[in-house]
């Protein structure tokens, strides 16, 4: 596997994992709030790190420079447990500076469990249009 920096060629694929990834992973909301679309716009300014094997796109890590924000990260379904999370959330602290945060639904066990196992600790919760969402914030390198 290996990161890199977002390529034009890598928008397509990248459309589709988003669609697909948000679909399951909120299942407890309507899955026609989700276009394929949306990846260009939740990403427009930001810094994407994509992890590539075979140079296909399997997920993706999104960053708000400016506050240090990690904004997305998504893997594949068919490729979840084999660290390339953690190695995006390395990459992205290569690009930023502590404190790096983010916000993660409440709902989303799955996310809040690798965050924490990372060494992201929660400092809040807050409303959202989508339900109760945490704020985790991270001040050191991960293993």
């Amino acid at each position: 596997m290996t990161i890199t920096e977002i390529r034009n060629k890598d928008y397509e694929s990248l459309r589709n994992l988003f669609l697909n990834e948000r679909q399951r992973t909120f299942s407890w909301l309507d899955p026609s709030e989700f276009q394929l679309d949306d990846f260009e716009k939740h990403i427009q300014g930001e810094t994407v790190l994509v992890a590539l094997i075979d140079d296909i796109p399997v997920g993706f890590i999104s960053i708000w420079i400016p506050t240090n924000f990690i904004h997305h990260l998504y893997v594949d379904q068919k490729h979840q447990g084999k660290n390339i999370g953690t190695e995006l959330v390395k990459a992205a602290i290569e690009k930023t500076q502590f404190p790096i945060t983010l916000k993660c639904l409440q709902q989303n066990s799955k996310a809040i469990d690798f965050y924490r196992r990372k060494g992201f600790v929660e400092k809040e919760k807050g409303a959202s249009d989508h339900g109760t969402y945490i704020l985790f914030e991270l001040l050191e390198n991960i293993n």
